[in-house]
Formats: C-alpha cells, structure tokens, sequence
C-alpha cells in the first residue's frame, strides 16, 4: 500500500462525507464505497469511513447494509483499543438493530455503550446513550402491543415494564441533560416522556412533558417539534375529556402545518378536528373539518383516509337528521373498505348502511315509499349508487344462500378441522423418527481409516504403536486444519502489514489480548441468539381486523376512541314510536 493509495481513499471519503452533509447520502455512498476499493492500512482512516457508511445506509433505510459497516467498525476500533469508538460503534450498532427489530441485542450494545461512556466520564455519550435506551424499550413494547385494540394504559404486562423501563432510561437522560444545560437534548427527552406517558395512560404527566417539550421548541423556533408538540397535547387531551382544550391545540397544529406546506399533517389535524368537533356536537363545523380532510385524502391518493373521512361525514351528517347524504357517505365508505381489503371498515359501513335504511324506509333491493331515483355522479352528496337495483338484490339473495349453505355444513367444517389437527399430528410425531442417529457406520473416508485394522497385525508390537501413532497424528492433523479461523475480512484493509495482522488475530497473545471484546460479551449475545429460533417461528394466521393507516391519519389509539364514542350514536338518537305513549296518556286523562 502506497502513500498515494493512502491519499486516494482519504479524498474519496471526504467527499463522501460533505455529500452526506450536503443530503444526498445516495452520491455519498458511491464516494465511501470507491475510497473502501482504493483502500488504505490506516485503521482510523477506515474505521471513519466505515462508521459514516453506516450512518449513511442508515439514513437510506438499507439496514443490513448499516449493520454490517457498523460491526466493521466496531471491529477496528477494538482492535485499536479505541474505547471512545467502540463506544460509538455499539452505540450505532444498537440503534440499527432496534429498527431491524432484533431489541435484545440492541439493548446489549445499548448497555455497553453506556459503560463505557461512563468509565470514560463522557457526560455526552452517556446521555446519548441512555436516550437510545429509552427508545428501544419505548420502541419494544410498541412492536410487542401492535396486534392489540388496546387504548392506552391498556396493555399486557410485559408491554407496560417494557414502557416504565423507557421512562426510567428517558428521565436519566433528561437529568443529565439538565445538568450540562443541553436544552435541545432536554426537548427530545421531553417529547419521549409524553409519548411514553401518554402510551401508559398517564395522560397528565403526558401532558406536563409536552408542554415543557413545545416551550423548548418555540425557544429554538423549531415549528416541526412544535407542531409536534401542539398535536400531542390535543390527543392527551382528548383523553381527559377536554375536548375544548384538544380543539385548540389542533387548530395550531393545523396552522404550523400549513406554514410547513405539509399536506399530509394538514389533512390530519383536519381529520382530528372533524371528530373534536363532533364530540362537541358541533356538526355543521366538523363536516367542514371532514371535508377539507376529504379533499386532501383525494389529493394525495389516501384511499385509507378517503374512508374514514367519509365515515365521519356519514355520521356527522346522520346527527343532523341528513339521512340522505349520510346514506351516500355511508356508501362511499363500504366501496373503499372493499378496494382496499379492509374488513372493519366493511363492517362498519354495512351496519351504518342497514340503520340508514330503515331510518329512511329503504327495504335491501331499493324501494323507498314516496322518494325518486337520485342523479348518480361522483360530487353528487345524494349519490346512491349501489344501493338499488337488479344486481344488489342478487348479491343478497347470494350472501343468503351463502350463510345458509355454512349453516347446514357447519359439522362438516368441524370434521375438516379436526381431519387437519390429526394430519399435522400425524406429521409431527414422526419428527422424533426423523432426528433419531442411526448406529450404522457410514463407508466414509474418516470411518475407513480408523476403523480399518493395519494389514501388518501380525507384526511386532512397536512396529503396530508406530503405525497406530501414525494414523492418529494424521487424523489429529486434519482435526487441526478443520478448526481453524480466519482473519477476520475487512474491506478495504490492506492486511499485508504484518503488525495489522497480529492485531487482528484470533489467538493474541500479552497486551493485544485486550483489544478483543470480553467473554461476558460473548456470552450475552449467545444467550441472544440462542433464542432467535423461537423469535422466528411463526404464529397462527392473525383473525383479527387489519388495521390499515394512511399519511393522511392520525395515530389509530385516537382513532379507535372516536370509533368507539361514535359507533353509538345512531342508537343515541332513535327516536321511539310515540303512538302508544300517546295512547296512555289520553286513557289516564279520561280516567282522572
């Protein structure tokens, strides 16, 4: 390796970090991948390049790619004894395994980083370094509660200690940021502790942490966080049943939003302000809100959002006795539920639909005493196609039958279920037989030679130990060669060096033993691994209704309130046959 090489791959690279700088972390990478072709033996030189390759892929979403670069450079910075980097690389490392998913290891790297920034005394990383501890904790109990309903506050147990262990982890951090007086570490801190609060259901503190985390923001003039800001403390309080309250916050989401041109969080805060206003019962201005959501979803291609907004304006309008539109919205809702495979909002539109119809004296295959056929068209709110005709009568007589047909089979279907029970039953017990070893001896080359006697056995005895010590020194010698390791590969390392290759070897000897990670390290990542069959096996198929979300929705705990607080709205407003009331009262009148 020249000086020139050398020179070479370090120009390279720094281009490849101000591109990275720059934001075009794709041209970035191509610059770090030609310096690691170039290549260098400065150690520092490539642990840099390979840390910010990392970072990079990061950034691009090419996760095993950032894995990779990031263990390379843990790699060198042990070999080097670089505590500072090692303590950076694992800190790197974690955070790309929490997004892969994998938070026992990430926890691990977490925790070393940790250590090591505190055995150093550097206020900095630990600080980073209990944040990201926070957020892998924070991040597995999410992914551990997403297949439930639940609303906040209601989770199993291991999803909560994994949520209190986060806030413990994000109040170390907010106090050592106070300490070295980092308020923008401080607002990160904060927002993370309303988000973790408002997960465990505690709505006031919730609402503490992300008033502190938007009095940061305006300090900064950070309008991003403090939209941010402003949308949490509208779901925290909505929660509360400060609906009010919740309606302010939102109209200031909605303002910073449209001051970012961000469409997609605009039509959110629409859509939030839509379902405040219909919990205030104020209709004619949640139907506005809904609306403007409406045209944004259309815009943008939200087919998810296009549903929900009509869903809302169904009920909305329903409210206000329009059973007319609402029935048009209600329809609108079923045909996007269908296109998009969503079985809840299916379901919801078909139940709403049933009550729209017999408020307004539909029978299933369209007749309607003393109404006309409406002008059907896209724009039109009294839109009902669908709704009438041949084809719609068919497909309920269909259905019928259908539901009929599973009635008088449902002992069949029994039958099927158990004949599948006693099939994978019948599969699984022959596993044993399958995995049992046979005692036979296999005509291998190894078993030939060591279990063939010398042909001179009738020779003397220390003629017999010599070729007895012969046979078991050659295959002692293949043993050998079969065990060992090779050097570790490091791109762009030019291993001819020989002072490099001793560093990186796998059997050091005196000083360099230190560089190598701990055994206790090891030892934890093998109990890691040794779990990972068990992470990967796969469950039984999911029945439960999908949950669908677009850019143009709001996180779906609030959502799943408004469905539940609007989903008995129409039942609120039935309005009972008076006739008998009536009667009962004039037969008490004339008796008195």
């Amino acid at each position: 390796m020249t000086d020139m090489d050398n020179s070479t791959c370090l120009e390279l690279a720094l281009e490849g970090e101000r591109l990275c700088k720059a934001g075009d972390c794709r041209a970035g990478v191509a610059f770090f991948e030609a310096a690691i072709q170039a290549g260098t033996d400065d150690l520092r030189t490539l642990s840099a390049i390979y840390s910010q390759l990392g970072n990079a892929y990061f950034y691009l979403g090419e996760y095993t790619k950032a894995m990779q670069y990031h263990k390379h450079d843990l790699t060198l910075a042990r070999t080097m004894g670089d505590r500072l980097g090692e303590a950076k690389a694992s800190g790197n490392l974690g955070n790309t395994l929490k997004v892969m998913g994998r938070f026992d290891e990430a926890v691990l790297c977490c925790k070393r980083h940790l250590d090591i920034s505190r055995e150093l005394t550097d206020k900095v990383g630990e600080g980073r370094a209990l944040y990201n501890l926070g957020n892998v904790f924070h991040a597995k109990g999410k992914h551990l509660g997403r297949l439930g309903q639940q609303d906040p506050g209601e989770f199993p147990e291991d999803v909560r200690n994994c949520l209190l262990t986060a806030v413990n982890y994000y109040e170390e951090n907010l106090e050592l940021m106070r300490e070295i007086t980092d308020r923008a570490a401080q607002g990160r801190a904060c927002g993370n502790l309303g988000n973790t609060h408002y997960l465990l259901g505690s709505f006031t503190q919730a609402i503490k942490y992300h008033q502190e985390r938007l009095n940061i923001a305006r300090e900064f003039g950070d309008k991003a966080a403090e939209r941010r800001a402003h949308s949490n403390l509208g779901n925290a309080h909505i929660f509360l049943g400060e609906f009010e309250t919740a309606a302010e916050h939102y109209k200031k989401t909605l303002l910073l939003a449209q001051d970012l041109g961000d469409r997609a969080v605009e039509a959110q805060a629409c859509y939030s302000l839509g379902n405040t206003y219909t919990l205030l019962r104020d209709y004619p201005t949640a139907i506005d809100y809904h609306l403007r959501h409406l045209r944004i979803a259309e815009e943008l291609m939200d087919k998810v959002g296009e549903g929900r907004a009509c869903w809302s304006l169904g009920n909305a309008h329903a409210a206000m006795g329009n059973h007319e539109k609402a029935l048009h919205y209600a329809q609108r809702h079923l045909e996007i539920s269908r296109e998009i495979g969503d079985p809840t909002g299916e379901a919801t539109a078909q139940m709403n639909l049933a009550d729209l119809r017999r408020t307004l004296g539909v029978d299933g295959d369209g007749g309607c005493g003393g109404m006309g056929n409406s002008t059907k068209g896209h724009a039109s709110e009294a839109d009902d196609d669908g709704l009438y005709g041949a084809d719609s009568k068919a497909r309920r007589r269909l259905s019928m039958e259908r539901m009929d047909l599973l009635k008088a089979n449902g002992d069949d279907a029994m039958d099927e279920e158990e004949s599948f029970f006693n099939l994978v039953t019948q599969f699984q017990s022959k596993r044993m037989d399958d995995q049992r070893c046979s005692l036979a001896i296999v005509d291998n080359k190894e078993n030939q030679q060591a279990s063939t006697l010398p042909s001179n056995i009738h020779e003397s005895p220390s003629r017999l130990k010599e070729d007895l010590m012969d046979l078991i020194a050659g295959m002692q010698s293949r043993r050998m060669d079969e065990q060992r390791a090779s050097l570790p590969r490091l791109p762009g390392l030019n291993n001819a060096n020989p002072d490099i290759l001793r560093r990186l070897s796998v059997e050091p000897a005196g000083e360099d033993a230190a560089a190598l990670p701990d055994e206790n390290f090891f030892e934890m990542l093998m109990r890691c691994q040794g779990t990972r069959l068990e992470d990967q096996r796969s469950a039984l198929p999911d029945t439960s209704p999908r949950r669908h979300r677009g850019p143009t929705m709001p996180d779906e705990d609030f959502f799943s309130l408004i469905m539940r607080l609007q989903s008995g709205r129409l039942e609120d407003q039935r309005a009972e046959d008076p006739s008998p009331l009536i009667a009962a009262n004039g037969a008490a009148a004339t008796s008195s």
